[in-house]
């Protein structure tokens, strides 16, 4: 009997509630914003053509039933399921408008890329995602911090910093507390130039699936790595949903399903990064990084002030 069998584990669609994260309203001055009322739904992910399908997984608890050697090596995540809307700036979305200070300036890239092999002039970057914290709660979220903007040159980079991924847009990252913007900008600038539409995230509106999440199997012990393949093979619809959680995704374990995994250490303090976001190719926000890949942004859990690490899979 196999080990799936063997613990009654089923499979059926997951049954952690997952927060919508309703529009918000702008009220008639314009200056202020307001939620809508917040609904609980059974969690979905994005299927063909950007539709939106249940996904299979048995429950952490039967995953640990079956491996209960797993359970040191679990990691908290969000999964970050888009769908297209007009989010308002104080939404947590994809692709859409930033809560920005407007007396600070907006990140521009001046580095070469394809269509400017010198880098000029200087081009906006545009929005990639805004996570507040309220919103997805973690062990990723610096002390007094409640607010995490990432924003990217949409123009392939064949030669970046040491920092940032090869052959892919170069990013920013902002973290900051939301009540210290006191006077907001309302009208970023457009980027002069892009390369090609993945890289001109649209505008979503995110649902926020709280999971655990588990190490890629050559990321754990080798007398572990048996039964979890036939834990993986017994489950799903021969993909992975044990240890690759695919999709946007806050905090959790990066998947090496394409390289062997790689120990990030941080330049400043040697210590090991651990992923704090994961961008997703996907229809729904239109994004395509690399052959339909994923953009992976660590970070060191020591400082989150010490430079972050991009990596393209």
């Amino acid at each position: 009997m196999s080990p799936v069998a063997a613990a009654g584990l089923k499979l059926e669609p997951v049954g952690i509630a997952a927060i919508r994260l309703r529009l918000l309203s702008r009220s008639a001055s314009g200056n202020r914003c307001h939620s809508r009322p917040i609904r609980c739904e059974r969690s979905t992910t994005s299927g063909p053509e950007g539709t939106m399908t249940r996904t299979s997984r048995p429950t952490t608890e039967a995953i640990l039933a079956v491996l209960p050697e797993l359970a040191p090596h679990a990691r908290d995540a969000v999964v970050l399921h888009p769908e297209r809307a007009e989010p308002d700036c104080r939404n947590s979305s994809i692709g859409g408008p930033l809560l920005w200070p407007s007396d600070e300036p907006w990140p521009e890239c001046s580095l070469p890329d394809e269509n400017s092999p010198v880098g000029v002039p200087a081009t906006a970057m545009v929005p990639v995602a805004q996570i507040f914290r309220r919103d997805a709660p973690g062990p990723w979220w610096p002390a007094g911090i409640d607010l995490l903007q990432i924003l990217w040159c949409p123009n392939e980079h064949w030669d970046p910093p040491a920092q940032q991924a090869d052959i892919s847009p170069v990013l920013e990252v902002r973290w900051r507390r939301a009540a210290d913007v006191i006077s907001q900008l309302t009208t970023p600038p457009s980027p002069s130039r892009y390369d090609e539409d993945g890289y001109l995230p649209q505008a979503c509106a995110i649902t926020a699936e709280h999971v655990t999440d588990f190490p890629f199997r050559e990321e754990l012990p080798a007398e572990l790595r048996p039964r979890l393949e036939q834990l993986v093979r017994e489950t799903g619809d021969g993909g992975d949903v044990i240890t690759r959680l695919a999709g946007w995704k806050l905090g959790g374990w990066p998947t090496w399903h394409l390289t062997h995994p790689t120990v990030l250490p941080c330049d400043a303090c040697g210590t090991a990064m651990t992923l704090l976001f994961t961008v997703a190719s996907d229809d729904e926000t239109g994004v395509v990084v690399g052959r339909w890949g994923d953009l992976r942004i660590f970070t060191c859990p020591a400082d989150h002030r010490h430079a972050f690490q991009v990596d393209l899979h």
